[in-house]
């Protein structure tokens, strides 16, 4: 296939990958050429047909790997330690990038350079310690079942956290449970300027048990802090720990 660009993406890109790598995906966006566009526009097989025959290409080469399958954007490989995503894509007239939604069977317009730029800028403006934030916040989510997609969680923070100073990481993460419990609710615009809502696979009753998890989340989180400022620092960890799992240290 005709290449015009390939880099790194996602949250491997963004510093906000979490522990295991083998549970995580490392995203590689490729840009095609235009043809491939025209010939898959409409007709074809559509957005589902480029995925496939880009798949078809990846098995070519990687013919010893334990499968290769497509989902809705990208075509993932999985090798025996780790997952790789493949994420076909176009430029976009006007800036950024075009890329394939074979379920809504439309070109989804993003910008995953821009993605980076603005978590490393926002990174900066925290002194560094908004992207340690966000791993936190990931821990909780793949700790009880990896309900929320990453990105999600890390337009989100971009929101909640915008001009506040993360004074800790305990507050922090609680005043993210906090804000989150009504944004989750709302519209997440890319913050790339697409106006695509990152948050819109959560629909119907999905919306009342997000906003649960949220909920539960912050009131462990309030738990946790006034056990802390009580001295019963034993209680705080363990609270913390059914946030986090066991990304979050024991105590003693």
């Amino acid at each position: 296939m005709t290449v015009l660009d390939s880099f790194l993406t996602g949250s491997y890109s963004r510093s906000t990958m979490i522990a295991p790598l083998k549970e995580a995906d490392i995203d590689i966006f490729v840009v095609l050429d235009a043809k491939y566009y025209h010939n898959y526009n409409g007709q074809n097989g559509g957005q589902g047909g480029l995925l496939d025959l880009v798949k078809r290409t990846l098995l070519k080469t990687y013919t010893t790997t334990p499968a290769i399958s497509r989902n809705g954007q990208a075509v993932t490989i999985r090798f025996s330690d780790f997952m790789v995503d493949v994420v076909p894509g176009f430029y976009r007239e006007g800036g950024g990038f075009l890329i394939p939604n074979s379920i809504t069977k439309t070109w989804l317009p993003t910008d995953p350079k821009k993605h980076v730029e603005l978590m490393s800028a926002a990174n900066e403006a925290h002194n560094g310690d908004l992207v340690p934030l966000i791993k936190m916040i990931k821990a909780w989510n793949r700790s009880h079942s990896a309900y929320f997609r990453s990105f999600h969680l890390e337009v989100l923070a971009l929101q909640i956290l915008n001009n506040v100073t993360i004074s800790n990481f305990s507050s922090g993460a609680r005043y993210y449970f906090e804000k989150g419990i009504d944004l989750i609710k709302k519209q997440n615009v890319d913050p790339a300027g697409y106006g695509d809502d990152v948050g819109r696979y959560i629909t119907g009753a999905d919306v009342e048990e997000a906003v649960r998890r949220f909920q539960l989340a912050y009131d462990r989180a309030i738990k946790a802090e006034q056990y802390a400022a009580n001295g019963r620092i034993g209680d705080a960890v363990e609270m913390w720990i059914k946030n986090f799992g066991g990304y979050f240290p024991a105590y003693g």
